[in-house]
């Protein structure tokens, strides 16, 4: 029996009819990645569509790429519609493109890293300005969806780990365009009241586009300027918003925002323990060393016979008076052996002194005092000073 023969061409055609034929891929939506993109001169665009797993090569002709609303580049996230079918030629088939749309998600991620890295180069996730969490906060506020499991989970732990902090919800929307000024409202109003010592913004988990008025820039900047400590708390722990990087602190979870917003009321009760503990110690051993103290003291003689101790202090007092008496009496007598020897010198130079052993002063008759013959001439008068009064005299010779 002679065997059937057919040529490649035959064999690629009969593969092309047969998934032309086919409905399904008669028109698909296909999701992936642009990657070796060509614009041919001629207007058609050949590219390969890929995703992490797989690639398909795909061509849209000039007359479809005319109408495209953006420049298409590699690296895009995109959605083509089209047909699948095979080229004779080469044997491969592809994806005959009709229609090609950005891929929504791809379009936020990328809108994502811009603002991220925008506000990155203004400083807003410095660490430098990011403020200390309160220690043991008293008053949070919590701006979220007042039916989600988020406050819920966030009443819960807060309930077991620190029951005397006091939770002030102020609802919002925490997803759609109308989400983010809400938000920002909240924050706005918790900081400007001052009624609460810390703010947690934050949801439960969701895509990218639920999440996305976390990632607004309004609400970055209201962050920002908060003066009240702000924690973001979106999401799953792989979740990750402008929110999260503009925050004092990042929470993976609101659960995990509770968690690291208050104190373990069993740790406290600990340290507080131990704190008594260390107190009570130190107050017996002060008491102790009180005790011996007073014990000293009463036995000490001053206490036990005070009498005696005056009685002591009597002699002492009055020997120190006796000492005090002798040593007085000696330095007036060592001052008035002084005073004697200076009146005695003092009088060795008075004039009168003189005079009472027998001597006598000249005086002319001016007053002055004669010191030699030659002041008087013959016939001259003068007095005579003596020790009892003067004396008239002339001179004679």
């Amino acid at each position: 029996m002679d065997k059937q023969v057919i040529t490649v061409t035959q064999l690629n055609t009969f593969v092309k009819d047969y998934i032309d034929a086919l409905p399904p891929l008669r028109q698909v939506n296909v999701k992936g990645e642009v990657s070796n993109l060509t614009k041919h001169k001629t207007g058609h665009y050949y590219f390969t569509l890929k995703d992490e797993g797989s690639l398909i090569k795909a061509v849209m002709f000039r007359a479809d790429a005319a109408n495209l609303d953006f420049d298409m580049e590699n690296g895009q996230k995109v959605i083509v519609t089209g047909r699948v079918s095979v080229f004779v030629r080469d044997g491969s088939y592809q994806l005959y493109a009709t229609a090609i749309e950005q891929d929504g998600i791809g379009s936020l991620y990328e809108a994502f890293e811009k603002l991220k890295a925008k506000l990155a180069a203004e400083g807003l996730f410095d660490p430098a300005h990011k403020k200390a969490l309160p220690k043991t906060p008293f008053r949070i506020g919590i701006v979220t969806a007042p039916t989600g499991a988020a406050i819920q989970d966030m009443k819960n732990i807060a309930a077991r780990r620190f029951p005397l902090c006091e939770l002030i919800l102020y609802p919002s929307l925490v997803q759609g365009k109308d989400a983010a000024p809400e938000i920002i409202r909240g924050v706005r109003y918790f900081d400007r009241h001052k009624s609460v010592d810390l703010i947690i913004i934050g949801r439960g988990g969701g895509s990218i586009e639920d999440l996305w008025a976390f990632n607004d820039e309004a609400l970055a900047r209201t962050v920002y300027d908060c003066e009240t400590p702000v924690i973001s708390a979106v999401g799953h722990e792989i979740d990750f918003t402008i929110a999260d990087f503009v925050a004092d602190l990042r929470a993976p979870t609101p659960s995990a925002a509770m968690e690291l917003a208050l104190p373990d009321k069993n740790e406290l009760k600990r340290k507080f323990g131990n704190i008594n503990t260390h107190n009570a110690a130190s107050l017996s051993k002060r008491l102790q060393s009180e005790r011996r103290l007073i014990a000293l003291l009463a036995s000490s003689r001053v206490l036990i016979n005070p009498r005696a101790t005056l009685d002591d202090r009597r002699m002492a007092l009055l020997k120190d008076e006796e000492q005090l008496t002798a040593a007085a009496s000696r330095l007036l007598s060592r001052k008035r052996e002084g005073l004697d020897a200076v009146s005695r010198l003092l009088a060795s130079f008075d004039p009168m002194s003189v005079l009472r052993r027998g001597y006598a002063a000249l005086y002319d008759k001016n007053g002055s005092v004669i010191k030699s013959s030659t002041q008087l001439a013959v016939g001259d008068s003068f007095t005579v000073r003596v020790a009892d009064g003067m004396i008239g005299a002339e001179r004679t010779e």
